[in-house]
């Protein structure tokens, strides 16, 4: 087996919360510098409205609070932002999308619409191939 736990580092982007609201939910800024791979993985829970939909994007940029953030090229990224989106009958699953591309900041956001009734959301990104081992 080989050593994967000094080999990432993991960022909370959008904490474990509910919402019962449509407004987007804008994750952390993760600075890349130092790595070469970065994933979101979404952890979502029950999603209580029978309508609602929740849209992913991803932004990337150069400036630290992402001032000049632009939507990801579809070649920049492992997945798509559709595939990952989901809607009120997606129940307790994880999604993931990968960021491939060059710029050093990034972010996610989800943007719930319809959304009344609570929904259970949470996610983290990873880092990985680190330029320096062992993470901490």
């Amino acid at each position: 087996m080989k050593d994967l736990h000094h080999n990432l580092t993991f960022i909370e982007v959008v904490a474990p919360f509910d919402t019962d609201a449509s407004t987007p939910v804008v994750g952390t800024i993760i600075d890349t510098i130092g790595y070469e791979g970065l994933e979101f993985v979404l952890t979502i829970g029950n999603l209580y409205d029978a309508d609602a939909t929740f849209t992913v994007l991803v932004e990337e940029g150069s400036v630290a609070n992402l001032s000049d953030a632009t939507a990801v090229a579809d070649a920049d990224l492992l997945g798509t932002e559709a595939a990952v989106s989901f809607q009120f009958n997606d129940d307790n699953k994880i999604r993931k999308i990968g960021y491939v591309g060059g710029k050093r900041y990034v972010r996610l956001t989800i943007t719930p619409a319809n959304n009344s009734v609570a929904a259970y959301l949470g996610v983290i990104g990873v880092l990985g191939y680190p330029e320096n081992l062992p993470v901490a």
